[in-house]
């Protein structure tokens, strides 16, 4: 994290992002800058509105900074447009609702021509419904099919927005084991979340608060694990 003399994924520099134009504009960021290193589950917590979806939107490459700088492994955030370098699992789930859960699930793999964690579908308890039309699932099977899709191809990293919205207890410790698991292969997991349970097993937890990091939460952070 900040602080850290070692190579980044994750570059944040004095970022500072801005909705809207002129008179309606509003500066949702202010000069964020933190250092992510891989392998490790970093929760971004924060009151809603505090600008949490924006910041991953923004690390994970889908829009571009007002101002300030995201590098990924070296480079622009936004030039990195590869599923095992980024991987989005955004509130929108954006999955395709013809495709089958498996097949929503499996698309990054099949796109690239690569091999999946064929685990992954049990680990999100969607084995039963694998052949189902996604559009005929539950908002929560949905969302745990966009999970698995992020995690599909074990990315450098995956940017998680709220991913345990919409389950219920069971479920939650499912996603957990599941995204633990996913660090302790090497990918760097961050996730915006208000989930206690998330935020307890995270490594580090990076507050915001309108906008702008609390700067007790901007250092190194103790890593809770030995896994």
């Amino acid at each position: 994290m900040t602080g850290d003399s070692s190579p980044a994924l994750v570059d944040v520099q004095a970022l500072t992002h801005t909705h809207g134009r002129g008179a309606a504009a509003v500066t949702v960021l202010h000069e964020i800058t933190v250092r992510i290193g891989g392998g490790v589950l970093v929760a971004l917590a924060g009151r809603s509105g505090s600008g949490k979806s924006t910041l991953c939107h923004l690390v994970a490459g889908v829009m571009a900074p007002t101002a300030g700088r995201v590098r990924v492994k070296g480079e622009p955030a936004t030039a990195v447009r590869d599923w095992a370098g980024v991987a989005l699992a955004p509130q929108r789930l954006a999955l395709v609702g013809e495709l089958t859960v498996a097949e929503n699930v499996h698309l990054p793999a099949l796109l690239r021509g690569a091999p999946v964690h064929p685990d992954l579908l049990a680990r999100m308890d969607l084995e039963r419904i694998a052949r189902r039309p996604a559009r005929e699932t539950s908002l929560g099977e949905q969302q745990r099919t966009a999970l698995a899709r992020a995690l599909v191809l074990a990315p450098d990293l995956a940017v998680l927005d709220e991913p345990t919205a919409h389950q219920d207890d069971g479920h939650v410790e499912q996603v957990v084991a599941a995204l633990r698991e996913a660090v302790r292969r090497g990918t760097t997991v961050l996730v915006a979340t208000h989930d206690a349970r998330l935020i307890e097993v995270a490594d580090t937890v990076l507050n915001l608060h309108s906008g702008r990091l609390v700067p007790d939460a901007v250092g190194q952070g103790a890593a809770r694990h030995d896994d």
